[in-house]
């Protein structure tokens, strides 16, 4: 029996070759500038607490540029787009501008409007919940224990928005997971809270004391 050439796989193995290379150019664009996006908004944050606002949101601003790039480079390739690095990009810069949100005390910005996907927001507001805790203790190192007391009531409002979503984590990108963090984050909080007004007031009740038995000396 005669072999049968299949002249017609050379042109299907050069249509895939095409694709691929497509495919494959686009990931490389993609992952070097979420990387670059999650590099940024790490320094953002830094910036944040070190008070350098105008750093942060320049820093926040280029990520803003590169997420763009990111979904033009992606945008005819579906599967390379939700593999899972643009998640990650997507969340570190919604917890940047949400850090800065809430330090600051501006209202918190909208997904739609960072252009980040929804669970990726929702879970960034977990990791936001250990970056007002730094914040929270540097404040208390400070002796600024009012500062404290107040965005532990925000902390507790972003728990309960979070736990208020039962849904997969197909869905919410493993929502719950981040909330038992974002919870056992609150509670040493308001632990060291707690701590830090209690001697406060030991050292006001110790001032205190001491003038009174001068005045009587």
């Amino acid at each position: 029996m005669k072999k049968r050439r299949l002249q017609e796989l050379t042109s299907i193995c050069d249509k895939i070759r095409e694709n691929f290379d497509a495919k494959d150019a686009a990931r490389e664009k993609g992952l070097t500038r979420s990387r670059a996006v999650i590099r940024n908004s790490a320094n953002a944050i830094r910036s944040i607490h070190r008070g350098e606002y105008e750093d942060a949101v320049a820093l926040m601003e280029e990520s803003a540029g590169f997420l763009r790039e990111v979904e033009e480079a992606l945008k005819d390739h579906p599967d390379v787009r939700y593999a899972g690095f643009v998640h990650d990009a997507h969340k570190e810069h919604a917890e940047a501008h949400q850090t800065y949100a809430l330090i600051r005390g501006e209202p918190l910005p909208d997904p739609d409007d960072l252009g980040v996907g929804y669970a990726a927001y929702l879970n960034a507001l977990g990791e936001a919940v250990g970056e007002l805790r730094r914040h929270a203790l540097d404040r208390i190192r400070h002796n600024d224990k009012d500062w404290g007391e107040a965005i532990l009531s925000a902390m507790s409002e972003i728990y309960s928005a979070m736990t208020s979503f039962d849904y997969p984590p197909a869905i919410s990108g493993g929502l719950k997971r981040t909330a038992d963090v974002t919870r056992s984050l609150i509670e040493r909080t308001r632990g060291d809270v707690t701590n830090a007004i209690r001697q406060q007031r030991l050292e006001t009740a110790l001032i205190d004391l001491e003038n009174r038995l001068k005045d009587t000396s």
